[in-house]
């Protein structure tokens, strides 16, 4: 079952990824993107961590969808955080 929308978390900069949240049900999901990897998704290198907010907003419906997709292809570990990497944005590019 897809995941939907939940809150946007902010940015890490010890772990230089952004936090989200998506649901299942009533139930959050934490969620990361890591920079590299939603500078692969929008074509860009190098955002500013002050900016990685409005580069995820504009990318936020990509990112959930990626999220949601490895979500439903993995074994559901209660607690677990989703963790998206380049690998996954040249996964859904190909």
């Amino acid at each position: 079952m897809p995941l939907t929308r939940g809150r946007i978390g902010g940015y890490d900069s010890e772990r230089l990824a952004f936090g989200f949240t998506m649901m299942n049900g009533d139930q959050e999901i934490e969620c990361q993107i890591s920079d590299a990897a939603m500078d692969e998704l929008a074509g860009t290198r190098g955002t500013a961590s002050m900016a990685r907010q409005a580069q995820f907003v504009a990318l936020r419906d990509a990112v959930e969808q990626i999220a949601s997709d490895i979500y439903d292809s993995s074994p559901v570990v209660r607690g677990a955080t989703i963790r998206i990497f380049t690998k996954h944005i040249s996964k859904e590019s190909s």
